[in-house]
């Protein structure tokens, strides 16, 4: 049984690797999806623009690269399992606040928002597989040890 956990969690694992890569990659791309969906809230956008501002660069540039960074990171760790909890929590919040701004089917009509539905229950079954990688921690335990509680 560990083999096949530790077999999953590195396939799992090349998901993140992959689309982070892919987002440093693509990086205009990954700029312009994140600034035609993020919008700056009030209270952040003095600090963002000093940000800007010593870097030299706008602030869909640093998320981007800072989600690229964060996703190839957490998929090398979780890959590892080396602080999988913490970078599974880590991608758990990531994907949650990601689904919930990217993939907004609730503001389209019915026949239109079925690929948006089908990718916001993708990063819910994502989200399901992340909190079984918290579960599981760094060692795998036997089934009855693990669920005797319930």
């Amino acid at each position: 049984m560990p083999a096949f956990v530790t077999f999953g969690r590195i396939l799992f694992a090349v998901l993140f690797i992959y689309t982070g890569a892919a987002r440093l990659f693509a990086m205009q791309a990954t700029v312009d999806f994140i600034a035609a969906k993020v919008v700056m809230p009030d209270m952040i956008a003095p600090y963002a623009k000093q940000i800007e501002t010593a870097t030299a660069m706008t602030t869909p540039q640093l998320l981007a690269i800072a989600v690229g960074v964060l996703e190839i990171i957490a998929g090398v760790m979780i890959a590892l399992n080396f602080g999988a909890r913490f970078f599974a929590m880590l991608m758990i919040i990531y994907v949650a606040v990601a689904t919930f701004l990217f993939y907004d089917f609730w503001n389209q009509v019915p026949p239109d928002n079925g690929k948006m539905l089908v990718d916001a229950l993708k990063n819910l079954s994502i989200i399901g597989a992340l909190f079984m990688i918290m579960g599981y921690g760094r060692a795998t335990r036997p089934a009855e040890a693990a669920y005797g509680d319930v």
